[in-house]
């Protein structure tokens, strides 16, 4: 009889890790402590100086304002001018990615895509004064059929400005400012669909809209919202295009087409710092110091969305 066979588990061989990885790793470490101490360091800078204008006297401010009064309607031009952009980009930049993906030629496809990007190294200021001497002064009469047909709404209540310089008008400029990134970020998303997903829709005698609809843009709902959370980091922060246009008055109104429109946050700091001194140029920051919390709660209110469907693949 011969002698059981004692089983031998096999031994898992760890994989050596090669000098060139372990070099890598630590350069990407280091990269992301180095970006992580910038983004405490800006946010030091931005307390500490805040500091002396969040415990002045409301005297000593300009315009006699404590912080609050003063920075309540710029925040409020900032969100409503990112939103109106966020509201028109954000469809248009969709349906231009899946044209380009799912319905133009190759060729056109190609020179399109090369063309929207381009719109992303376009300078601010060059939006800014197209909107100026482009834009606003097109737009007067679609803000006058605006107040004449639906002035009944708060946000066309009028009167119509005569310069063409309102809230409209910017929102509409930084939707084309933020339009390529929101694209960009769409197209690519698009791209990577698994193709067995679409063509077992188009198996299943699903058109072309139908199989869109159930396989392309459920599995691209993360990406169109990181592309759109971009686009509105974007908005948030333009500074140029805003100051240009937009002559701000320190209200807060939803009428979008009248003369008397809140400015924004970044606009508000490039236009007032060069005159500004003493605790003027602190309440500035602090304005800053709003703006940069405004913005660092959208990026990770995005962040949060886009991990809940990571792992979602558009088959479940």
């Amino acid at each position: 009889m011969s002698a059981p066979t004692i089983p031998v588990e096999p031994v898992e061989s760890k994989p050596v890790q090669q000098p060139g990885d372990r070099v890598f790793a630590g350069l990407a470490q280091a990269a992301g402590i180095v970006i992580l101490l910038v983004l405490a360091g800006v946010a030091a800078f931005l307390i500490i100086q805040a500091i002396p204008a969040l415990f002045a006297p409301p005297e000593e401010l300009p315009g006699g304002q404590n912080v609050i009064v003063y920075v309540a309607p710029l925040v409020f031009g900032t969100l409503l001018s990112s939103f109106i952009a966020l509201l028109i980009a954000t469809p248009l930049a969709v349906a231009v990615a899946l044209f380009i993906t799912h319905f133009a030629p190759r060729r056109l496809a190609q020179g399109l895509g090369y063309l929207i990007d381009l719109l992303a190294a376009v300078p601010s200021i060059v939006f800014g004064l197209w909107g100026v001497g482009v834009l606003a002064p097109a737009s007067l009469g679609v803000m006058t059929w605006l107040h004449d047909y639906l002035g009944w709404i708060p946000l066309f209540a009028g009167p119509v400005s005569a310069t063409g310089r309102t809230m409209l008008v910017v929102g509409v400029t930084l939707a084309v400012m933020i339009l390529p990134i929101v694209t960009a970020v769409s197209r690519e998303v698009f791209l990577q669909t698994p193709r067995l997903h679409e063509e077992a829709a188009l198996a299943l005698g699903a058109t072309r809209w139908e199989m869109i609809r159930m396989a392309v843009l459920p599995f691209g709902r993360s990406g169109i919202i990181s592309g759109a959370m971009l686009g509105l980091g974007r908005a948030l922060g333009e500074t140029m295009a805003v100051a240009i246009i937009l002559s701000g008055s320190g209200a807060i109104t939803f009428n979008l087409i009248s003369s008397n429109n809140p400015s924004s946050i970044a606009a508000n700091i490039a236009l007032q710092f060069p005159d500004s001194t003493g605790v003027a140029v602190n309440l500035l920051i602090a304005s800053g110091l709003v703006l940069f919390i405004i913005t660092l709660a959208v990026n990770s209110l995005a962040r949060y969305i886009v991990n809940r469907r990571r792992e979602f693949s558009g088959a479940n």
